[in-house]
């Protein structure tokens, strides 16, 4: 996966992912010992932290440095942590490997798995009011954002319209199933892809665009790779989709229209950041490009 990434991305990547994790250590640290923060930091272990680097490159698109936008890449990650243990249980997905590793309430307990995950939401909101992001301003217009991409109208509503096709009279149809991903996947990294521009007080409407294009993108690579992948390498169960009868991506367009598809919103993405082609900016930008092509040619 990683050996066809242009090297810069790569290294980027790369700090990105380890600094993220150093930093969640971080903020775990001071939890009391036991089960409940075992969970919460299994939980969290691995990952590209994709949404991270958006946060991060988000930022320096707009002259921040990753001091100040670390709390915000570390609540998306906590976040997107407790998604994935409660998205992962009996009751949502059934699935019993994540990562590579056994499920969170497989390592543990159903119960403890359900805690862990609420504790992870309450202290990745704990995050943002963190003094180092900015102004009080600043910090409550990101937690009403990131309420909103998380919630009743972003990606709770997305696992929810998930649910709820499983014993649906018919299978979703193409404008469904983008509606549905755009919350269950697209919310959270349109918060992150956007956070920077948030900080800074600027325009968020260019980045809302790529946002919207790479998560698209995103779960159309996720639905081919369910198809085409091997359990070894994504680090979970594939052909579950298939299976369970479940309408994706790749089952109304077929492969190579569904591999179409996701070429033509990495395009997209892609021409959302032309408003950032200054000088100053062409580094970030550049990445962001680049992480929009990774995301569909990933094996993981």
């Amino acid at each position: 996966m990683e050996a066809a990434l242009p090297a810069h991305l790569h290294d980027r990547l790369t700090e990105v992912r380890l600094a993220v994790t150093s930093a969640l250590d971080r903020a775990l640290e001071h939890l009391p010992p036991g089960d409940l923060t075992d969970a919460m930091r299994y939980g969290c272990v691995g990952g590209k932290r994709i949404r991270a680097f958006l946060v991060l490159e988000s930022a320096r698109l707009h002259g921040l440095d990753d001091d100040a936008a670390m709390p915000v890449a570390v609540a998306v990650e906590m976040l997107h942590a407790y998604s994935l243990i409660h998205d992962d249980l009996p009751s949502m997905d059934d699935d019993d490997l994540r990562r590579g590793m056994p499920t969170c309430h497989v390592q543990w307990s159903e119960a403890t798995a359900i805690l862990a995950g609420d504790a992870l939401q309450s202290l990745a909101f704990e995050q943002l009011a963190d003094p180092a992001i900015g102004s009080a301003e600043v910090r409550i217009e990101l937690v009403r954002r990131f309420a909103d991409a998380v919630g009743a109208r972003g990606m709770v509503w997305g696992q929810m319209q998930d649910i709820a096709a499983e014993t649906a009279d018919a299978p979703l149809d193409l404008a469904a199933i983008s509606a549905l991903q755009q919350g269950k996947t697209g919310a959270l990294i349109g918060f992150s892809a956007t956070a920077g521009a948030v900080m800074a007080g600027a325009d968020t409407a260019a980045l809302g665009d790529y946002a919207r294009s790479l998560g698209l993108a995103f779960q159309i690579a996720d639905d081919i790779l369910d198809i085409i992948g091997s359990e070894e390498a994504t680090g979970k169960r594939v052909g579950k989709d298939a299976a369970a009868g479940k309408a994706t991506f790749v089952s109304l367009l077929g492969l190579d229209g569904a591999r179409k598809t996701a070429a033509d919103m990495v395009r997209r993405a892609e021409a959302a950041l032309e408003p950032y082609a200054a000088a100053a900016r062409q580094e970030a930008a550049e990445n962001l490009r680049q992480l929009a092509r990774f995301v569909i040619h990933r094996q993981t």
